[in-house]
């Protein structure tokens, strides 16, 4: 295309190249916002605006890369999450829609007003700051192993000043010596390792330390429960993120670990995807 003749309403027709996206039409309209630093109804408003040459110049690299494969958080640097905008790498797994039904779970339940909470696995920090933006009175540890997402979730608190949340560095529980926890998150790991989609979509641009655990998925999963009764309060919860089809075997790791009032919840789509089980040592709760 000549590049002097480049509009909004050219530059969006492109959609049509992006042929293995799910939502070529918004790939489209979120890159050409970011390049002309315009709110999407600009776009529809002006659709013969001219792009300048180094608009143009801009916006036609970021699609050849998103043609390519590579998310469209990844290229814009960020990704709306909850009521936030985090910063996103290709450090970090990129927050996706159905992790907010964690948080969703988290908020619903009967918790005291002041309290103490666990995010392990916090990426870019969506879940635990999420939570700190609804509950000021919550003191939340959010960590990760992986020293990049510990300074990109350190940012993002940064950037939302949220002072009730402090980041550290620890594989799981290795660096949290306390206990006492009234409520412990974390959506780890767990994609078995030889599942074909792996290869497929944005995933293949994400960190696979942040996506695959061994045991079909369960590994990570496992260590949590077992690791958690340790750390949590009479009466504390834990809440894991899992693949659709791993509903039953979390349960199962919960009751063995004598969780009681294990519940599996559904996303939008339908599809099993958080776990809860409240911790009374062996009482009921």
């Amino acid at each position: 295309m000549d590049n002097a003749s480049m509009n909004i309403r050219s530059a969006m027709a492109l959609a049509k190249t992006l042929e293995g996206s799910d939502s070529p039409r918004l790939d489209i309209e979120l890159l050409l916002s970011y390049v002309l630093q315009q709110n999407r109804t600009y776009l529809m408003t002006y659709p013969e605006q001219a792009l300048t040459a180094a608009q143009q110049t801009a916006f036609l690299s970021l699609l050849q890369r998103r043609q390519l494969g590579e998310p469209v958080a990844y290229l814009l640097g960020e990704q709306g999450f909850w009521s936030l905008m985090l910063q996103v790498s290709p450090a970090t797994l990129i927050p996706r829609p159905e992790t907010e039904l964690l948080v969703e779970l988290a908020l619903s339940l009967l918790l005291p007003e002041s309290l103490r909470a666990l995010d392990l696995g916090t990426g870019t920090g969506a879940i635990a700051l999420a939570l700190a933006s609804e509950r000021c009175d919550w003191q939340v540890i959010a960590t990760d192993v992986q020293v990049e997402a510990v300074e990109l979730a350190e940012r993002n608190r940064a950037s939302l000043s949220l002072n009730n949340v402090e980041v550290r560095q620890s594989r799981w529980f290795d660096r949290i010596p306390e206990s006492n926890f009234h409520l412990i998150v974390s959506n780890p790991p767990y994609i078995d390792d030889q599942d074909p989609h792996l290869s497929e979509g944005d995933v293949r641009f994400e960190p696979r330390s942040a996506l695959v655990a061994h045991d079909g998925g369960l590994a990570d999963l496992s260590e949590i429960v077992t690791q958690a009764p340790a750390h949590l309060a009479d009466g504390g919860w834990l809440l894991l993120e899992h693949g659709y089809d791993q509903g039953e075997a979390v349960r199962q790791l919960l009751a063995q670990s004598d969780f009681t009032e294990i519940k599996t919840h559904q996303d939008l789509n339908g599809c099993d995807r958080v776990t809860l089980g409240c911790w009374w040592g062996a009482a009921l709760c």
